[in-house]
């Protein structure tokens, strides 16, 4: 396996716990919002409602912290008290089970339990249904029983229940907008309905690709695969993914992964659509339209 940066194992090891500080402040429309730590928390003797678990990708890549910045707003405007790890979050260790280095793998997720059942964490929400699935459904075996919930599914309770009221006449009223799947939310955890849902909410027009759901092509950053370069063949898999979005008429690729949101992105630029096609975040849309 021809890893595309061969200091990733050693980068993650040394700088996982760094996580998240970005996060801890941020202005969103001239508006400073202040996210409070769980030490923070437990220091004036309170706790949240739920866990903000922000991950890799929503606390370094510059892209994904928008996605990061968005969801948090709309928590916040929802009056959901939430708090996140800040510094003592590290990876989940996905990438490097997906690539093979289970030691490792443990090794971060030992560390993120430890500080979990530390904090009594009941509850978790994320916007990386990688994080989601290592949480949910791997780390149990290891000692970590939590409640976790992808932030789609968060999205759709809040809209449901009147705490998100997105506004009439929103900027997505009327346009075509098509929803790409991500392995690990779809076929992994049978999670389909919740972000289409949200979309639904948006008075938009969700146009299927001809391949959706249980049937939907993985944008071609799954297992690790975000890390190294692809086997040979005749296409990149993000690409033919774009391509299939881009073939709908959509004006806007919806995305629930900043995996997937890198790869589209990506395949749009390609496609030579980037003046025409935008590529969110179901978060980024809800947080437009309040």
């Amino acid at each position: 396996m021809k890893i595309k940066d061969s200091r990733l194992i050693e980068h993650m090891s040394k700088q996982l716990p760094a996580i998240s500080s970005l996060s801890l402040s941020f202005e969103t429309k001239s508006i400073v919002m202040q996210i409070r730590s769980m030490a923070e928390m437990m220091a004036n003797n309170e706790s949240p409602e739920i866990l903000f678990w922000v991950g890799c990708a929503g606390s370094f890549d510059q892209r994904a912290q928008k996605i990061t910045k968005a969801f948090a707003t709309i928590l916040d405007k929802a009056g959901i008290k939430f708090a996140i790890l800040g510094k003592e979050e590290m990876c989940t260790g996905d990438p490097a089970r997906r690539s093979g280095n289970e030691f490792l793998f443990q090794m971060m997720a030992y560390n993120n339990i430890q500080v979990l059942n530390g904090y009594g964490i009941k509850k978790i929400v994320t916007t990386c249904p990688h994080c989601f699935n290592t949480l949910k459904n791997e780390y149990p075996a290891l000692g970590g029983n939590y409640e976790v919930i992808h932030h789609t599914t968060l999205l759709q309770q809040l809209i449901d229940n009147g705490k998100v009221k997105l506004k009439e006449g929103g900027s997505f009223k009327g346009k075509k907008i098509t929803y790409h799947d991500s392995c690990y939310l779809g076929r992994t955890n049978n999670i389909y309905e919740a972000p289409r849902k949200v979309l639904e909410a948006l008075d938009a027009e969700l146009v299927e690709m001809k391949r959706c759901r249980s049937n939907g092509l993985c944008c071609g950053a799954g297992g690790a695969q975000m890390f190294k370069e692809e086997e040979k063949g005749t296409t990149r898999v993000n690409w033919e993914r774009t391509n299939e979005a881009v073939e709908t008429g959509a004006s806007v690729i919806a995305a629930a992964c900043p995996f997937c949101n890198t790869m589209m992105t990506d395949g749009v630029k390609v496609a030579e659509k980037d003046e025409s096609v935008q590529v969110l975040d179901v978060a980024e849309l809800v947080a437009a339209s309040l």
